[in-house]
């Protein structure tokens, strides 16, 4: 027992918290007992640091040691010199000054001291060990990708000035050829080993170190997919898929990154078949939807999650949308718009077939874009037109609500002349398309000049009139508009097929203006040339003539 006091008083004298336990003890024949559950590396750290204290405060230190060395110090309180001999946290310290010119093999056996040492990560983290070796092969990489030398011998003369560094793994050291030398990701294979907890770290450094961000995301798929084949642990993948997407959210939100919209996509096929947490959901739904217009109609082709009754996903779609609408709100160039209101048109196309899917997901599809991002309705109308064909069983105010979704006045006239023809549409669909038609005939010919010998002394065919205004009655809510025909042979108390036959005439008089209208645009083209001066323009005819 007498032995063994003066055992631990050699320790005493170098770690100042075994020195506090000591000192509590009442001499050589008391009796002390000391346990240490979360030693810093375990029996090895112990005995690193015994080794230290018996031997006069003399240890060889090698990257292979010093995480545990300098970790076993902080825990023990290593800080005073003894005998002017300094502590082992003051060599270590010292040590660590010299990282930079570690080899980059050397870098690698301390990164992975870091990751085996589960207590060194718990209590020592943000340790200077870390930092530093983080930093130190961070700086490599950079320095690689702007000078592409050759990993094996990538390595300067420290006496000229310059940093001296050595590339040279056991993955690098087989590559000599030119062509490796000048590839940017040679490290990539050599940092796989890296947990999801390191590999974000490195991530963060790479970030403040301004590395290319697309050479980060090639990265992080690299790692993604060479880790999900080693492993068959599904909370494990979930962890790794989870931090590759909160390190692309990172580079595009908070530091103006454009990741490849192949790239997303890719993330989430990925993620469809494991249960990410909703916060890494939302934010690659936010990455994708802020990039829909980069989107082909294939990639919107999701299938439904297990239990969905309908083919396609399309709740994921309208995520998609709300996420491009919110985060450009109302900055979003027109190009960029109308793109995504073209792919969403075929979008709805290919679903419209579905017999599962419900009237409330195909109008909130129809009606999410807004009304400027299309010049013309008529793709909408087409799958609206197979939609209703395939759902025949829809009540009444079901298909109007779904004929909410389309502007009459951007349907062209052949689209207006088919609706008012299908059957499969609410009648009052078919009136509201001639309404459109009219109106934009009255329009045109009001603006055609009053020298037409068309329309001297004629009246339009076709007439509105707002029968209470007539009537004096001043009670807007019982306004009625009534469409009738200027020659008088329309009966608005005739029968069905009457309706229908007079409707189809005054389709065909649509058709008979608009060619009329053509053929005047050319005449007045004609005379432009011959009779208007020079420094004046001719007037532009609307665009339903041109």
């Amino acid at each position: 027992m007498k032995g063994g006091y003066y055992l631990m008083a050699i320790i005493a004298q170098y770690s100042s918290k075994l020195a506090r336990l000591f000192g509590k003890s009442s001499g050589p024949s008391g009796k002390l007992k000391v346990i240490f559950h979360d030693f810093p590396g375990g029996a090895e750290g112990f005995e690193l640091m015994l080794k230290f204290c018996y031997n006069n405060g003399s240890i060889d230190m090698n990257s292979s040691n010093l995480l545990q060395a300098h970790c076993a110090a902080g825990y023990m309180e290593m800080k005073d010199s003894v005998l002017g001999v300094p502590n082992l946290l003051e060599q270590t310290e010292k040590s660590l000054e010299e990282i930079s010119y570690w080899r980059w093999s050397e870098l690698l056996v301390a990164l992975k001291q870091c990751q085996n040492l589960s207590t060194v990560l718990d209590y020592y983290s943000n340790s200077m060990m870390l930092e530093k070796c983080m930093d130190t092969i961070v700086g490599r990489m950079f320095l690689a990708s702007e000078a592409s030398p050759c990993p094996s011998t990538c390595s300067t003369d420290s006496s000229s000035g310059g940093v001296r560094f050595s590339c040279d793994s056991k993955s690098t050291e087989s590559i000599k050829t030119s062509s490796f030398s000048s590839r940017p990701c040679w490290w990539f294979e050599d940092l796989v080993f890296l947990n999801p907890v390191l590999v974000e770290m490195l991530v963060r450094s790479m970030i403040t170190r301004k590395l290319e961000h697309g050479l980060i995301s090639r990265f992080l798929m690299y790692y993604q997919k060479a880790r999900f084949s080693s492993t068959i642990d599904v909370s494990e993948k979930i962890k790794i898929l989870e931090m590759v997407i909160d390190m692309h959210y990172d580079m595009e939100y908070y530091h103006n990154s454009s990741i490849p919209f192949k790239t997303l996509f890719g993330i989430l096929r990925i993620s469809l078949s494991l249960n990410i947490s909703k916060s890494c959901r939302h934010k690659l739904e936010a990455m994708i939807g802020s990039n829909l217009d980069q989107a082909t109609l294939d990639n919107l082709l999701v299938p439904s999650p297990y239990g969905i009754s309908y083919l396609y996903d399309v709740k994921l779609v309208l995520k998609f949308l709300k996420a491009f609408l919110r985060r450009g709100g109302s900055v979003v160039a027109p190009t960029r718009m109308k793109k995504v209101a073209s792919l969403i048109d075929l979008y709805i196309a290919e679903i419209a077939p579905d017999p599962s899917l419900r009237p409330s997901k195909f109008l909130a599809l129809a009606t999410a874009i807004p009304d400027s991002a299309r010049d013309s309705y008529d793709e909408l109308y087409h799958a609206m037109d197979m939609y209703l064909e395939v759902h025949g069983q829809l009540s009444e105010e079901e298909k109007v609500k779904i004929c909410c979704g389309l502007n009459y006045d951007k349907l062209s006239p052949q689209a207006c002349i088919h609706l008012s023809q299908n059957t499969k549409f609410p009648s009052k669909s078919a009136v509201q398309a001639l309404i459109s038609q009219q109106s934009k005939l009255k329009n045109l010919i009001q603006s055609t000049p009053a020298t037409s010998p068309l329309l001297n002394g004629s009246s339009p065919p076709f007439c509105f009139t707002n029968v209470n205004a007539q009537k004096g009655n001043k009670d807007k809510s019982n306004d009625q508009v009534v469409l009738y025909s200027s020659t008088g042979d329309f009966d608005a108390s005739s029968d069905n097929e009457r309706l229908k036959a007079h409707l189809q005439g005054m389709q065909w008089r649509v058709m008979e203006l608009e060619k009329i209208c053509k053929k005047m645009q050319t005449q007045m083209a004609k005379i432009t040339k011959s009779k208007v001066p020079p420094n004046s323009y001719a007037r532009s005819l609307p665009k339903l003539c041109s």
